[in-house]
């Protein structure tokens, strides 16, 4: 790839920068039917804490299905939860009668129950209750010819696994999770997303060492900010080469700045960002500019 295109891409995402860009949206799909977590055998919602523990773990883990059941309510509903299934923690206060101890009167006092509840996705043989919302209609996925020859191109590259609902990259495994492409809102989301993935991967030490897997960061530190900032900026350079970057662009130039407004307005980190995020896009695509030089990516310092 010409580096005249990677400073094209530069370029135009400061530009984007220096004007204020778009709000960054995310490009996979709200998935689910739009209900509260419910328990199937009761048909009642769950509340508080748990709301968000099941909630959370549907848009994870990709589940379509509001229904929850534990072990045992699977199989008095003629089902069973699939082997391997890891369920999520559900907790419940309950009214214990008991005595007090200093007068001797009777009490109520609340106690924490824990259960273990699975999503009904997870299990096998049960019949649910229509939500009456059908499951939207998606698209047979095209891939992006050139986008895709990026990805099988790009040399001992890590372990792409499509499942649940986030995109992240794994540098303990060295394993890239993404959802299934047709969970996206356009062919040209689905391949940014990726390429920001397996620009991070870059940053193992068996490639470029950005110390990913031997010191990984906390989320939200300076050195997890800069390393979202390379990421992006190799998913722009990619994209470019797949030739979707009029697409993208906007987008990455805002999620660029959410990352660097929690660092600085200094114009060099974008700069230096740009540079790794070079590098970055180089390695993917099978691209040594100087065979001589294995040093790996310098520090982006703020």
């Amino acid at each position: 790839m010409s580096n005249d295109i990677y400073q094209a891409v530069t370029d135009r995402i400061i530009e984007l920068l220096e004007r204020g860009t778009v709000p960054w949206r995310s490009p996979i799909r709200h998935a689910g039917s739009g209900l509260l977590p419910t328990n199937l055998l009761s048909g009642r919602a769950y509340r508080g804490i748990n709301t968000f523990l099941l909630g959370l773990t549907a848009w994870a883990e990709g589940y379509a299905s509001p229904f929850w059941v534990t072990f045992r309510q699977a199989r008095q509903r003629g089902g069973h939860v699939r082997k391997g299934e890891k369920g999520t923690l559900v907790v419940f206060w309950k009214q214990h009668a008991t005595t007090d101890r200093q007068t001797g009167e009777p009490v109520t006092v609340p106690v924490l129950r824990r259960f273990t509840a699975f999503n009904t996705d997870q299990c096998e043989g049960l019949e649910l209750p229509d939500t009456g919302e059908p499951e939207p209609e998606r698209e047979d996925f095209q891939p992006i010819r050139a986008a895709a020859e990026i990805v099988t191109g790009y040399p001992a590259r890590p372990a792409i696994e499509h499942r649940g609902r986030i995109a992240c990259y794994s540098p303990k495994s060295d394993t890239v999770r993404m959802p299934e492409p047709a969970e996206f809102t356009s062919r040209e989301s689905y391949y940014t997303t990726l390429f920001h993935e397996l620009a991070h991967s870059t940053g193992h030490s068996k490639r470029l060492d950005r110390g990913l897997d031997a010191d990984p960061k906390p989320f939200g530190s300076p050195d997890y900010s800069r390393e979202e900032l390379v990421a992006e900026f190799g998913a722009a350079f990619l994209a470019a080469a797949s030739g979707i970057s009029q697409q993208s662009i906007d987008q990455s130039a805002a999620y660029i700045d959410g990352w660097r407004s929690r660092l600085s307005r200094d114009p060099k980190l974008v700069i230096r960002a740009a540079s790794a995020g070079q590098r970055a896009a180089d390695w993917v695509q099978g691209i040594t500019r100087n065979p001589t030089d294995t040093r790996p990516n310098a520090p982006i310092n703020a």
